[in-house]
């Protein structure tokens, strides 16, 4: 396998299927998804949005998805 959309962990403990992971992009910018093990949530760095995985099942709602704190807004001020 070459470049997939989203790194999945490599034990079997994880809460979402990684056949899934590999399949699903961001519904903002279309572009791909990092899997947070820590936080339990699929990460979209272009949009600046984390999605929330609920009971094994992402959770692919804006409205869901929590605003990263961590994205360079005001460099340079």
């Amino acid at each position: 396998m070459s470049d997939t959309p989203a790194q999945t962990p490599n034990t079997a403990s994880s809460p979402v299927d990684p056949k899934l992971l590999e399949l699903l992009v961001c519904p903002v910018t279309k572009g791909p998804l990092v899997y947070d093990r820590e936080r339990n949530e699929l990460v979209s760095e272009k949009a600046g949005l984390a999605y929330p995985i609920r009971d094994g099942i992402p959770i692919m709602l804006v409205d869901e998805a929590r605003q990263l704190d961590d994205t360079p807004a005001h460099a340079g001020a």
